[in-house]
């Protein structure tokens, strides 16, 4: 099957064993970045909607919708304080990340997300300082760091593409790092 261009994984290069602190983050967030689009690698529109582990309605265009929410919400509303409204899901729909792909283009999704994360990574690269401050504004208001908002983006990859890795030996038989 030929792959797909805009699901195709970048080599995943592993993170550093040594290196500063910001460099050790930058690498392990795009070690996880990459890892979930390697999940997704060579699959076709079908299977990258398909929920293949029932009763979850999980998929693995849900969880990179879903990705790309997180990115656009930690890096863009909390760091920056930008009006970045979702993209795919509202008040009334909360779940439409994951669960509005039966009928979504998949070709301009992954596009989404690969532009959502460049542009998360220009936003990282401006705050010189992992001390700086933006603002959790979902029930409470609270005070998160850059350094928080690394590690957290870092355990909500490494928990999604756990599921991504269960989703695609669903799909195929295909396992892996």
């Amino acid at each position: 099957m030929a792959e797909p261009e805009f699901a195709e994984a970048p080599e995943r290069q592993d993170p550093p064993f040594v290196a500063t602190e910001r460099a050790m983050l930058d690498a392990w967030l795009d070690f996880h970045r990459a890892t979930l689009l390697s999940k997704c690698d060579g699959l076709d529109d079908a299977d990258l909607r398909r929920r293949s582990a029932p009763p979850s309605s999980l998929s693995l265009l849900g969880l990179v919708r879903h990705m790309t929410e997180v990115e656009r919400n930690w890096f863009r509303r909390c760091l920056l304080d930008e009006d970045a409204l979702p993209l795919y899901y509202s008040d009334d729909n909360e779940d439409g990340d994951f669960d509005d792909v039966d009928d979504a283009d998949v070709s301009a999704d992954f596009s989404t997300f690969r532009a959502e994360v460049e542009t998360c990574r220009e936003i990282a690269a401006r705050h010189v300082d992992l001390d700086a401050i933006g603002k959790r504004k979902r029930r409470e208001v609270h005070d998160v760091s850059l350094r928080w908002i690394y590690v957290h983006m870092i355990e909500e990859y490494a928990r999604h593409n756990g599921h991504a890795d269960l989703l695609r030996e669903r799909l195929d038989g295909v396992t892996g790092e």
